[in-house]
């Protein structure tokens, strides 16, 4: 059977469950556990000072400012305090302000990159951040336990709710051909090669249209390629030579659509899970297709899972990175390390939680 005709069969059967409601629905079952070990607790404060940091483009942020408002004023605190984010500043200089104002927790509505910057500045601060979950993939929240659809309940939570602290990880970024270097926080899941391609050439439009469905388009087109020679080094352990097609770094596992990708991962364990992905063909894509989407447990040679809490990788050509769904320039060179519950987020009580499932 040609690589062209396997091609076809992934696209076939990514279409078939993605498009199938039932189909979801049972995957769904299928993958639901506790991506926690440590149970959450109350924050204890009777009056919040609250503040915001709102995406004003996103499609709900007017909804959203209107019922934390109303929210904040039912509860008797004083007026909450919006800092809205823009092209030019994601959020950097929001959540300072938020934070000199002395706020108690801040919410955070957009998508995954507003989360991201947002987090960055809120981790080892002690501060509570609030997820109100207005993007497309919405990867934190996912991973949290939190109903992407139900803006007013994760409201509800980002004020009223339990707390817990997860880990956060950071991405050193470097490029021996350009000279440029950057440092960047990630919250769910990083990588190098593949997946970041996959980022950069996903659709804008059909991203509007369809949603996360549209990295599936992305990323069938850029299944056929060449595997690429880095070397890897964890914990640092002599380096692995490799030739790979994609690493992921994770610090948990859950992904749009309900599917565990890892299933091992816990977001607050002090480890990140790192995924080697090398198939040489579309054979090895669909056995790695099978393998995440059925959770089967066999090794495959294309796949390797290790648990670390640092990882440098280096290539000798450039390779493309990605940090939570959002490009993050080529590089050289990559070094990974988990920041272990450094980050403090609300969440929904374990009754609750547990009550919406039953």
């Amino acid at each position: 059977m040609s690589d062209l005709l396997l091609y076809v069969l992934i696209a076939a059967a990514l279409a078939f469950a993605v498009s199938s409601w039932w189909g979801v629905r049972r995957l769904k079952a299928l993958h639901i556990r506790s991506a926690v070990r440590e149970a959450a607790h109350e924050h204890g404060l009777e009056r919040q000072r609250v503040a915001v940091i709102l995406n004003p483009i996103k499609a709900k942020a007017d909804e959203a400012r209107a019922t934390i408002q109303r929210a904040c004023l039912t509860a008797g605190w004083e007026e909450p305090r919006f800092f809205e984010t823009t092209v030019e500043d994601p959020g950097h200089s929001q959540v300072r302000a938020a934070l000199e104002y002395g706020a108690d927790v801040v919410l955070v509505g957009g998508g995954d990159g507003t989360v991201r910057v947002a987090a960055e500045a809120l981790a080892h601060t002690g501060v509570a951040m609030g997820l109100i979950p207005l993007g497309t993939g919405n990867l934190l929240a996912r991973n949290v336990d939190l109903n992407v659809y139900d803006l007013y309940g994760n409201i509800q939570t980002a004020l009223f709710g339990h707390q817990r602290f997860i880990d956060t990880a950071r991405m050193e970024i470097e490029n021996s051909l350009t000279g440029h270097s950057s440092s960047h926080s990630f919250l769910v899941m990083a990588g190098i090669g593949m997946d970041a391609e996959v980022v950069g050439d996903t659709n804008d439009g059909l991203k509007r249209a369809v949603g996360w469905l549209a990295y599936t388009e992305a990323g069938v087109r850029h299944l056929p390629g060449r595997r690429k020679k880095v070397a890897i080094s964890l914990d640092d352990q002599p380096d692995q030579s490799r030739k790979i097609r994609s690493v992921l770094f994770a610090n948990c596992g859950l992904v749009p659509g309900g599917i565990d990708f890892i299933p091992q991962a816990m977001i607050d364990d002090g480890m990140l899970d790192v995924v080697v992905m090398s198939p040489r063909s579309a054979v090895g894509w669909l056995a790695m297709y099978a393998k995440i989407l059925f959770k089967h447990k066999r090794h495959l040679p294309v796949m390797s899972m290790y648990r670390s809490g640092k990882v440098v990788i280096r290539c000798p050509e450039p390779m493309p990175t990605q940090l939570d769904g959002d490009t993050s320039g080529d590089a050289t060179k990559v070094t990974v390390q988990v920041e272990p519950r450094s980050l403090l987020v609300r969440v929904r009580d374990e009754t609750a939680r547990l009550g919406a499932r039953a």
